[in-house]
């Protein structure tokens, strides 16, 4: 089964961008962890990153038909703007977790609003770089159950 990563606007430079908000981890040590961890398990991740909003929609819409069972997005700045994004997921009835490297609820008011929360399955925020890992299980269980039901 396959899983779609998918890192929004600014997330390219993790490892440099604000390390202490963000750490050191690389987007390239994000990925190339949550790839381990799929194959470990016996999935495909693939990795997607783009600062353009619409990239990131038409990604959304590529999982329909290629075999994407289920998202894990980190929609970086997007998360507190981005409608279209929503609809995107709302339009192609894929599952999907919310990743947040920091807790954006202890951060500045703009930040507490999320346009993907009340449709994602779950929301991770706060764990570092440790939250993709932690979402990753959770949805590996997830299609590993489906395919037990």
């Amino acid at each position: 089964m396959s899983i779609l990563l998918v890192n929004g606007p600014n997330l390219n430079l993790l490892g440099t961008r604000e390390p202490g908000i963000y750490g050191a981890a690389t987007l390239a040590d994000v990925e190339a962890a949550a790839v381990a961890q799929g194959e470990a398990a016996g999935h495909r991740v693939d990795c997607f990153q783009s600062n353009h909003e619409g990239a990131i929609v038409d990604r959304i819409h590529a999982a329909r038909t290629d075999g994407t069972q289920f998202v894990v997005i980190n929609p970086g700045a997007y998360t507190h703007t981005s409608v279209a994004i929503r609809d995107a997921f709302a339009g192609v009835s894929i599952p999907f977790c919310e990743v947040h490297i920091s807790n954006v609820h202890k951060r500045e008011a703009f930040r507490h609003h999320s346009y993907l929360s009340d449709i994602a399955v779950g929301v991770m925020a706060g764990f570092g770089v440790q939250g993709y890992t932690l979402a990753l299980e959770f949805v590996i269980a997830q299609l590993e159950q489906a395919k037990t039901a």
